[in-house]
């Protein structure tokens, strides 16, 4: 043919290479070079002017390609693909696909017929057609790359130009099926005896690179490499490239390159390595990248490089551990590696290599000593240096433990090390660690025997009994067998050689069949005992196991409920999902970290996570508690909930049941207690025989109190029984079941924290039932401490029911007084009270009860009754204020929206208020506050009045009042009344400052210390000048007196009650306390303290000062207290500011440990002060003159 071109495939390479552009095709169609200045004037009508004729040759004879001027068409048109349309782009490669899949098949029947002068002339073809499929390949992915820019526009809305309208409809075009028939195109050529037609492998390889580099390009892609059915193709490509036509090393290099730049890639490389391996049986590329990977070194700035090789390791290790395992010495070199990802990636490499080799049914030689490995990697990774490493490490644990081989040793150790990372800096770790011990806990491996539960005290009886048995298998000891030789050997029986005695058994007549029989069975019986002693000693060593296992677990439970206390919340719901698995598996731990999650109730629930804490806890309870077994009837699971409910208040302390309140206030409201539960706790409570324990029925009240906080109707349903039970006969024997009762029945009126304000019953008269009872409660004779308990809560419940609760209350005053002054007076029996109005007497003592052992224990309670009437009716008189004003908010709102002519005929309530108080509020709160510091105490017609000098003399003579418990009375009583009065408590502060001071009595001090803080809020002139006291109680003897000074302290200094002198050093001081929970407060107060305008600052040098001149105080723990309020002071000029007030002290340094103390406080700000600097490295230097 006169135009057939002259194609050098290496000379188009390099032009196609360098720049495609610069392909030269001078015999291309006349009107597509006249565009070639202009590529933009290429239109569609050209191109299929141009293209028609080379589609019909092609379709003719693949040969027509070699005609200069289709060749060069075609090459040009791909120069300028980009202002091509997808349809004419999609034409042209459909007809390069399909010419060479017509020359693939024709040089098959030349190579089977064996045509030698035909092969030289397909070679041609082949390059010919592969150059251009892979120039049109990569123009089509050019185009694919480029349509979601141009289709952005047209997201956009208006102003949608004409070339994004062409890309919309050419958008139709999905590119992915012409690319599949390309890849299985070049299959087809590549199945070929390619050898035959390329002479040199150096040709055959740039023939297939041109196959090759096509497939890179597509897989850089991340939308193809998406596509299955693409990848797979993908892989068939460079599969056979690699197998059959030596393409392993440009593969290695490609591969090594793509992990480097392309992260998509590294789990479908892995995918392709494995296909090669198991399909093709060619692991060798495998092992080579392995090599390279497992020598290269990462620059410490590169993170993609590492994250993409990480997970390559660890897909591969996924999909053919048996390839990663050869390679795995030089892999482990990376667990020296900076990079953190590729230390993780070995770590879950390791973890999945265990897991296939403990899946393998034929084990290998070394099977032991590569498990064994491997797990001492993981082990050893559980003190990496960073924290995710440590917890990749844990996770790895806890997919091994979901493995159907167990590992018990292995097991073991994985718990030890998860309970010291609880203890781990970082958070992940810990949350990590508290998975993997509930993972553990739930697939343990000793289930085989007794069930799978976890109670320690069980298993350690069982151990017991095989210890028993052993001990009674075994024979007893006999000399020489327990090691030691016999005491007295003949030397002439070891010297002279060994005869035969006459009467040898050797010459003795052969045994009879019943002795052979006898023998036999002997033999039998010790190989049956050897036997079970085997067994036993093996069922031993499986118990002393789990014995370790569940002490570990213990051990673990208390960091666990430590963790419960977290600032991050997953963390939290992590340590409530513990607990919860420990008490599945009935852990005896489990159940005080259940207790102890209750307070998480308290977590603000502001945010999402604060939510989360509370919603998951309810939910924990609801599952542990609240959910009854499917099984059960309505009736029964009602039992079931109702018997659960009543035993979480069993020995639980007042901040628990607080907690349990809430929690189970929060449930009623969110209607998560049905009514059958409510009324099965109503007959627990209301049964009248005795078989039902007290703490049952109490427990029954307490929970149902709880409730009735959100919903009043639970009680207020049910207030005949109350009065019955509670506030009747087996009230009066039951003192607690009382107190609860009268804090059930307070519950009638509703709270805040109530469903509806609307629910609960109207302010009561005072000759009501509800109150009587209550009343005669207040004036039960009786020694018991359970009595005050009563007390209290009968008098909050008055204030809180009754419409006028004062007058009720001097009745009640009146009756105790009476009894307590007047002995010559006796009461009827408890039995037998009456509930009328004055001639009430209730069983306050029987006559046989000596008046004289009485008299101090019912003055007592008089005092108690006294101080805490005095407390309630301050707070019923701000409660009689605030009424007054919403009332008068309300009338003066009705005024301004009604009209005029609805005027009111009668006086209300409101115009006798009006008139009392005054019509202005301030009048109002004028008279409230007279009625408060002169009527209450120093009224003539007060009966608090009387009580004022009564208390203030047995507090001033406790010689002439020894009694410990009335001392403690009235001290309570008078600070109670010091609260009512400035007059009162101006008067009698000196006497409170010297009980706090002197009383030998733990709860006295306290109680002052509490009162004070009380006085500090009201009477704040009075109290500011005496802090000095209160601090001084920071050094009290008693741990519970300092609790309690430090906790009063810390809410008077925070919300600004009293003033800050230089005493802030005391409560440093408690940062070193022994006492675990004082130091923890401690530091919740400075931290606390530390948010408000710079307060640590500004008394650091006062603390200073205090702390280094307190001798009580050593150094390691004054440096402690000194770094950790260091630690509050951010800003630099703070600083510098007390780097020099500090550094002003040292000259006047007496001793060398003042000195030392200031220059470790110095050393510890970022000061940059030279002059200071010098002073600190000149040392101590004082010269101690002689006369000293």
């Amino acid at each position: 043919m006169e135009d057939r071109v002259q194609f050098d495939l290496n000379e188009s390479l390099k032009y196609y290479l360098s720049d495609p552009t610069s392909v030269p095709t001078p015999d291309a169609d006349a009107e597509l070079l006249d565009c070639e200045a202009d590529p933009e004037q290429i239109s569609a009508s050209l191109i299929d002017n141009v293209l028609n004729p080379i589609v019909d040759g092609i379709a003719e004879s693949p040969e027509a390609i070699t005609r200069a001027s289709s060749f060069d068409s075609l090459q040009l048109l791909l120069k300028y693909s980009t202002f091509l349309p997808t349809k004419s782009l999609s034409k042209l490669l459909d007809l390069i696909v399909s010419g060479l899949s017509v020359e693939a098949d024709i040089i098959h029947g030349d190579l089977e017929s064996d045509e030698q002068d035909a092969i030289l002339h397909h070679k041609q073809l082949l390059e010919m057609y592969g150059f251009l499929l892979q120039w049109a390949l990569s123009a089509v992915e050019v185009k694919a790359a480029e349509k979601p820019a141009d289709a952005l526009p047209t997201r956009r809305g208006p102003g949608k130009s004409s070339k994004s309208k062409s890309s919309a409809k050419d958008g139709a075009w999905d590119s992915a099926s012409q690319i599949q028939i390309s890849m299985e195109t070049m299959c087809k050529v590549m199945k070929l005896k390619l050898g035959r037609i390329f002479m040199t492998t150096s040709d055959r390889d740039t023939f297939i690179n041109l196959f090759t580099r096509s497939i890179y390009l597509i897989l850089e892609s991340e939308q193809r490499v998406k596509s299955m059915t693409i990848r797979m193709h993908a892989f068939k490509v460079l599969c056979i490239a690699v197998k059959h036509h030596g393409h392993a090393f440009g593969a290695q290099t490609s591969i090594v390159q793509s992990l480097t730049y392309f992260e998509h890639l590294s789990e479908p490389m892995a995918e392709f390595l494995h296909i090669l391996a198991e399909q093709y049986d060619y692991p060798q590329l495998s092992d080579e990248i392995l090599k390279e990977l497992g020598n290269k070194e990462f620059n410490s700035n590169d993170t993609r490089g590492p994250k993409s090789v990480s997970a390559f390791i660890v897909k591969l290790s996924e999909l053919a551990p048996r390839l990663i395992i050869k390679q795995m010495t030089l892999l482990a070199k990376q667990l020296d590696s900076e990079s953190y990802t590729l230390r993780c990636a070995v770590v879950e490499v390791c973890g999945n290599l265990i897991a296939d080799l403990s899946r393998q049914e034929e084990r290998s030689e070394n099977y032991k000593t590569q498990i064994n490995a491997f797990f001492e990697v993981l082990e050893e990774r559980f003190l990496d240096i960073n924290p995710y490493c440590r917890s990749r490490a844990i996770q790895v644990y806890m997919k091994i433990c979901d493995l159907e081989q167990k590992f018990p040793k292995r097991r073991q150790a994985a718990a030890e090390l998860a309970t010291r990372s609880l203890e781990d800096k970082s958070s992940n770790v810990r949350r990590n660690a508290i998975k993997l011990l509930a993972k553990l806990v739930a697939t343990h491996p000793f289930s085989v025997m007794h069930g799978g539960q976890l109670a320690l005290k069980e298993w350690n009886a069982r151990l017991e009994t095989v210890d028993n048995e052993l001990n009674a298998l075994r024979p007893p000891e006999t000399p020489g067998l327990d090691g030691t030789e016999p005491s007295h050997v003949d030397s002439e029986l070891l010297d002279d050689a060994t005869q035969l005695p006459e009467d040898s058994p050797s010459k003795a007549p052969r045994i009879s069949e019943q002795e052979r029989a006898a023998a036999i069975q002997k033999a039998a019986e010790e190989a049956a005992t050897s036997e079970l002693m085997t067994r036993l000693q093996l069922t031993r060593k499986y118990y002393s196991e789990a014995i370790r296992f569940i002490e570990v677990l213990h051990s673990a439970s208390e960091t666990v409920s430590q963790l419960l206390g977290s600032r991050n919340k997953s963390e939290v719901i992590e340590a409530m999902d513990f607990f919860v698995m420990m008490d599945a598996y009935r852990v005896e731990t489990a159940r005080t970290g259940i207790r102890r999650m209750l307070r998480l109730i308290w977590t603000k629930g502001n945010s999402d996570e604060g939510k989360g804490v509370q919603t998951h806890l309810i939910d924990c309870y609801k599952g542990l508690f609240f959910d009854a077994p499917d099984a059960f009837s309505p009736n029964d699971a009602a039992n079931y909930i109702a018997r659960n409910m009543i035993s979480l208040t069993f020995g639980s302390t007042s901040a628990e049941l607080t907690c349990l309140e809430q929690l189970l206030s929060t449930m009623m409201k969110a209607g998560n207690i049905p009514e059958a539960v409510i009324a099965k706790l109503w007959q627990v409570y209301g049964v009248q025989r005795k078989e039902i324990s007290r703490t049952q029925r109490r427990g029954a009240i307490i929970v149902l109190g709880m409730l009735a906080l959100a919903d009043p109707d639970v009680v207020v349903k049910e207030i005949e029984v109350m009065l019955r039970i509670g506030l009747g006969n087996l009230g009066r024997s039951d003192l607690i079941l009382a107190k609860y009762t009268c804090i059930a029945l307070k519950r009638i009126m509703p709270t805040r924290q109530a469903k509806s304000k609307e629910a609960g019953i109207p302010k009561l008269a005072n000759d009501h039932p509800i109150l009587s009872k209550l009343a005669s409660m207040v004036e039960i004779a009786s020694d018991s401490k359970e009595w005050y308990g009563v007390a209290e809560q009968s008098i909050s419940a008055i204030y809180t029911l009754s419409k006028h609760p004062d007058v009720l209350c001097s009745d009640v005053l009146r009756r105790k007084t009476r009894f307590v002054f007047q002995p010559q007076m006796h009461s009827v029996p408890s039995s037998s009270m009456s509930v009328d109005g004055e001639q009430q007497r209730p069983g306050t003592a029987s006559s046989q009860v000596s008046r004289k052992g009485t008299s101090s224990s019912a003055l007592s309670q008089l005092l108690f009754i006294v101080g805490h009437i005095a407390i309630k009716q301050i707070v019923h008189l701000e409660l009689c204020e605030l009424d007054f004003k919403r009332r008068k908010a309300e009338q003066e709102k009705e005024k301004a929206s009604s009209a005029p002519s609805q005027k009111r005929n009668e006086p209300t309530e409101d115009d006798e208020l009006d008139l009392i108080g005054g019509t202005t509020e301030d009048d109002f709160t004028e008279a409230m506050a007279h009625i408060r510091e002169r009527e209450l105490l120093y009224g003539d017609n007060s009966l608090l009045a009387k009580f004022g000098p009564l208390v203030t003399e047995i507090c001033a003579n406790n010689n002439t009042y020894p009694d410990r418990n009335l001392q403690g009375a009235a001290t309570l009583c008078m600070a109670k009344l010091m609260c009512v009065s400035a007059e009162y408590c101006e008067k009698n502060l000196p006497l409170l400052i010297t009980i706090m001071e002197r009383s030998e009595d733990p709860t006295v001090r306290s109680n002052v210390v509490i009162a004070l803080g009380d006085m500090a809020v009201c009477f704040n002139h009075l109290i500011d000048e005496n802090t000095d006291f209160l601090y001084r109680r920071l050094n009290d003897d008693d741990a519970s007196v300092k609790r309690t000074c430090l906790m009063t302290l810390t809410f008077l200094i925070l919300a600004g009650q009293v003033k800050v002198k230089g005493q802030l050093g005391e409560m440093a001081k408690c940062l070193e306390d022994e006492d675990k929970k004082i130091a923890d407060l401690a530091r919740m107060f400075f931290t606390e303290l530390a948010t408000k305008d710079n307060a640590v600052y500004n008394h650091f040098v006062d603390m200073f000062s205090l702390l280094s001149a307190e001798r009580n105080v050593d150094e390691g723990a004054l440096r402690r207290i000194i770094k950790f309020l260091i630690g509050f002071i951010e800003k630099e000029k703070h600083a510098r500011q007390l780097a020099d007030k500090l550094a002003a002290r040292l000259p006047r340094c007496d001793t060398e440990r003042q000195w030392n103390d200031v220059a470790y406080a110095l050393s510890l700000l970022p000061h940059k002060n030279e002059d200071i600097t010098k002073t600190l490295s000149a040392g101590f230097n004082k010269v101690v003159s002689a006369t000293a």
